[in-house]
């Protein structure tokens, strides 16, 4: 007699190759419309299903993990970070929580390195004034912007991304500077030419970029608070492409209307989707929706990790890429 197949909950449409393969393996159930679950339809999901594939717009916390089913054994997120996830929570309750690392990384990298060329050389304003028709030709003192080259580039977070980052930054001549929880191995701040800074205060001072690259936890909610962000230098730039609350974002959005900052490029924001319209107007800042890890290869490896992560728990074992509480 043929085992019966676990039933998969995904509550975002995802790309055609990775659904069409779930369909093969489980009894999966779709979102064919693409909006986010509500919560009623989020704890729906969870009473009737053996296993959620949720994504990063869907906050599962403690109060629908306390209606979830006792059928309901994995979340296998749908993603590179879990904090939308109440971990303890889950883990109370026996459930099993995984995720996708590793696989966005060079699409975020180069979506950081993008933005850390385009805000110092206001390629927005430039963009702006060929569409706006009011470009009357070339001249010597026109949207002068700065090189980057030989620049300081501070990276808080120098996880997988972080040193990709860095690896990048290094052909475009910048000088790669980090704070990180713990200090990397001695050969690979040699490979980077990476110079570790204990003190995140110290780094940013110092730096004339920014690049926010460490996940959203406990710890790093408004790591760049209000107090860190008036140490930076009025001519420094910050980019953010991990998650917005690591940011004061009210605090920064001031900075830059008084002109205490040079410009940011953020790809994220600390109430998504939500973004503080004093930022809309801003010429010196670049608005991404989210889009660093939007590339069409990097969200079918995303699907491919999933079905892994549920195809192990099926057979017995446990996900290749389960959130641990040393992770947290």
């Amino acid at each position: 007699m043929p085992r019966k197949r676990l039933v998969v909950v995904v509550t975002r449409k995802l790309p055609e190759a990775v659904e069409t393969r779930m369909r093969e393996l489980f009894e999966v159930r779709l979102n064919d419309t693409d909006v986010a679950m509500t919560e009623a339809e989020l704890s729906e999901a969870m009473a009737t299903a053996d296993v959620l594939v949720p994504t990063v717009t869907d906050r599962i916390g403690q109060k629908l993990l306390a209606q979830a089913g006792e059928k309901l054994k994995l979340i296998a997120n749908y993603g590179a970070g879990f904090d939308h996830i109440d971990i303890e929570t889950a883990r109370r309750r026996s459930i099993l929580v995984s995720y996708t690392p590793g696989v966005l990384t060079e699409d975020t990298a180069d979506m950081t390195m993008a933005l850390i060329l385009t805000v110092p050389r206001r390629v927005k304003e430039g963009m702006e004034l060929i569409q706006s028709g009011n470009w009357q030709g070339w001249s010597p003192t026109a949207i002068m912007g700065h090189r980057i080259w030989g620049k300081r580039l501070g990276i808080l977070g120098m996880g997988r991304i972080g040193q990709a980052v860095a690896r990048r930054a290094r052909a475009f001549g910048l000088q790669i500077h980090y704070h990180n929880r713990r200090r990397l191995h001695e050969d690979i701040e040699a490979e980077l030419d990476a110079t570790y800074w204990e003190s995140l205060d110290q780094m940013l001072a110092r730096m004339d970029i920014v690049s926010v690259n460490c996940p959203h936890t406990p710890a790093t909610f408004h790591l760049l608070s209000a107090r860190r962000l008036k140490l930076m230098k009025p001519t420094a730039y910050i980019v953010n492409t991990a998650r917005g609350e690591v940011i004061d974002e009210n605090a920064l959005t001031r900075m830059l209307v008084r002109g205490e900052l040079s410009g940011a490029g953020l790809d994220v924001f600390e109430h998504a989707p939500a973004v503080n319209p004093r930022l809309m107007g801003l010429p010196n800042v670049v608005l991404l929706p989210h889009m660093g890890s939007a590339t069409e290869e990097g969200r079918i490896e995303m699907g491919e990790k999933v079905i892994i992560n549920i195809k192990t728990f099926a057979d017995g074992h446990r996900p290749p890429d389960q959130v641990l509480p040393s992770m947290l």
